[in-house]
């Protein structure tokens, strides 16, 4: 059985693999009607791919949307399809497949703003970020985990158990709360009011005692 340590080990390896394998293909594929961008070298690519600052988690993502920051752009790269089911606010829709294209290019290749990517997972994400950064685009980043991780950390957050350190119940705390600015609802937000039935108090019915008649006392003779 392979255990926890082997498993991370294995899987970065094969992230990495993929990662390699993906800039190959993007390079091939993608990126031959843009021969006139040199980009940044191979070296460099590989350097910024195994880079963990390429990551937004979240956490993160959900604080800069609650709190309205300005300073970013979120590019859902999944289909048209997949998109219209559900993305996160203000998201704008480019797929992988459009990535390329001049309309797209204004939103990637600028600098005013940090470019967030999002998918399902990091896949797709991933792909693009390669290709933008290729390109030599600025202040790309990737969604950890994507819209799955989302679902798990920020919608429907897990509860911390008893033995779990503070800081683990204050990012519930902060994750409850931000799931509710989702527009999530939980049980102690509803209240039950229940109707209780109000007795009338029937008034006691009085009935008057009548008073005997004296009767006159009979005298003598």
């Amino acid at each position: 059985m392979v255990n926890r340590k082997t498993a991370k080990f294995l899987s970065f390896r094969y992230t990495i693999l993929a990662i390699i394998l993906v800039v190959l293909a993007g390079g091939l594929v993608l990126l031959p009607k843009y021969e006139k961008h040199e980009g940044i070298k191979t070296e460099e690519l590989l350097s910024n791919a195994v880079s963990p600052e390429r990551y937004i988690s979240t956490d993160e993502l959900a604080n800069k949307i609650i709190s309205q920051d300005p300073s970013f752009l979120l590019i859902d790269v999944r289909s048209e399809v997949e998109f219209s089911k559900y993305s996160l606010p203000n998201a704008i829709n480019i797929p992988l497949k459009k990535l390329l294209d001049e309309d797209s290019i204004m939103y990637l290749n600028q600098n005013q703003y940090d470019v967030v990517l999002l998918s399902n997972d990091n896949f797709y994400a991933d792909q693009a970020w390669i290709i933008g950064n290729r390109l030599n685009y600025k202040n790309l980043k990737v969604l950890k985990g994507g819209i799955n991780n989302w679902y798990k950390t920020i919608i429907n957050p897990p509860i911390p158990t008893e033995n779990m350190a503070a800081k683990e119940f204050d990012l519930y705390t902060f994750r409850k709360s931000a799931s509710m600015f989702f527009g999530v609802v939980y049980p102690e937000q509803i209240k039950v009011t229940k109707k209780t039935e109000v007795k009338k108090v029937i008034p006691k019915k009085v009935i008057p005692i009548k008073k005997k008649k004296k009767m006159p006392v009979e005298g003598g003779c």
